[in-house]
């Protein structure tokens, strides 16, 4: 599709100095109309400026949307279902969040009648892939424009120039400006670039914005009750919450008690590592509660199993990969193993650790103490029966050995 076959382009819009910058290059180099599309996911962040921002550019169809709930309860609460884990560390915050967002960008698209989306994802990283994968599954034919790709503009400076040449208003914020470059959502707040670039630097203690540090927590532990029902969070404390204020309350909870913090070297999908720090504290808390509530209401062949498959569940969506037909097929079978995965987790939280003091199912627990007590079981287990077993299963061994001499 050429340049002047398109008309109007739904854009990823934050309303900061990229997508600004965007808007008017768009316009220039396009002639085109331009559709802005800004989502309120959890960032911390007030969206409705960027509707003035947006005006002032002569926009004239804005989108301006709150997905808090849609994006936790259709994505991340999923995600953690399958206890997804990036690399044995990373929780995929800023992953699960782009398949969202390029849902609606060819949502809006269809509704406006938009010939291509745009958004800012630089040509470094794994952003582009994931919003444009995640396009396509969606719309094979759209048409995608990725700026950081065409232009020249590809420093901070150049980009300032090119605001002031055609009178782009830049809100200068007061104070020293970050040396880091953030993403946050309700799931979490990324820091990457600046000091970090340095491997061996540790991050400065003013850099985490969500945490207290460890040192500094209370020095009391905190208790918390998690209730499930098939495997996702309904309650905490007895109090029932929809799926968002669950994860803000504990997104608080959490990071009172110095909790998500981790500083990781990451193989990002384009083929370069790369240093980033994070904080999911309410994060932290789902998966080890979840694993806790499986522990006990879990066939043992289909936990493993699950255990198994999560690191390519985890990869497919690092790498963009969230509407692929094998993702759908392992959330499939992921969310049938949660049809039992219901009852309470007690935690306890205490300066930078999640310790799980407490697990039960009233309706689903495979936990029976009639048979695991070490005290008179009632023959509920015989235990001379562990002789034959612990044969049958030694006989290759033996085998092998015999035949070693």
């Amino acid at each position: 599709m050429s340049k002047k076959s398109i008309k109007k382009v739904v854009l990823a819009y934050s309303g900061g100095l990229d997508t600004s910058v965007i808007v008017k290059w768009l316009q220039e180099e396009y002639q085109c109309e331009v559709v802005t599309f800004t989502a309120d996911i959890g960032q911390g962040e007030e969206v409705e400026p960027a509707r003035a921002k947006a005006e002032a550019m002569g926009v004239r169809e804005i989108y301006i949307e709150d997905l808090t709930e849609e994006f936790v309860r259709d994505f991340v609460y999923p995600m953690f279902r399958a206890n997804a884990i990036y690399e044995g560390e990373y929780l995929l915050g800023t992953s699960i969040a782009r398949p969202l967002i390029a849902k609606r960008l060819v949502e809006i698209a269809n509704e406006t009648g938009a010939d291509a989306i745009a958004h800012g994802a630089t040509g470094k990283g794994n952003d582009q892939i994931r919003f444009e994968l995640g396009a396509y599954a969606l719309k094979p034919g759209i048409h995608i424009i990725a700026p950081w790709r065409e232009w020249h503009l590809n420093s901070r400076e150049s980009l300032l120039a090119y605001c002031e040449r055609h009178g782009i208003a830049v809100e200068q914020k007061r104070g020293k400006k970050s040396p880091y470059s953030m993403d946050a959502n309700l799931l979490h707040i990324s820091y990457e670039g600046g000091p970090l670039e340095d491997p061996w630097r540790e991050p400065e203690e003013e850099m985490w914005k969500w945490t207290t540090a460890p040192e500094k927590a209370p020095d009391e532990p905190t208790y918390i009750e998690l209730r499930y029902e098939k495997g996702d969070v309904v309650a905490i404390d007895g109090e029932e919450m929809s799926p968002a204020k669950v994860l803000a309350t504990l997104n608080r909870i959490a990071g009172e008690n110095g909790i998500g913090r981790i500083d990781i070297m990451e193989n990002r999908y384009v083929g370069m590592k790369s240093r980033g720090c994070y904080e999911t504290p309410g994060g932290t808390i789902l998966l080890k509660a979840h694993r806790a509530i499986e522990s006990i209401t879990l066939d043992r062949e289909v936990a493993h199993l699950k255990d198994e498959l999560m690191p390519r569940y985890a990869t497919l969506i690092y790498n963009g990969y969230w509407w692929s037909p094998e993702r759908e097929m392992l959330q499939a079978m992921i969310d049938r193993s949660q049809a039992h995965v219901n009852g309470e987790v007690r935690l306890k939280l205490y300066k930078g650790n999640v310790v799980v003091v407490g697990r039960r199912s009233e309706t689903d627990s495979l936990f029976d103490e009639s048979i695991a007590t070490f005290e008179e079981d009632e023959g509920a287990y015989d235990q001379k029966d562990a002789e034959g077993f612990i044969k049958l299963n030694a006989l290759r061994l033996r085998v092998a050995a015999a035949r070693r001499g």
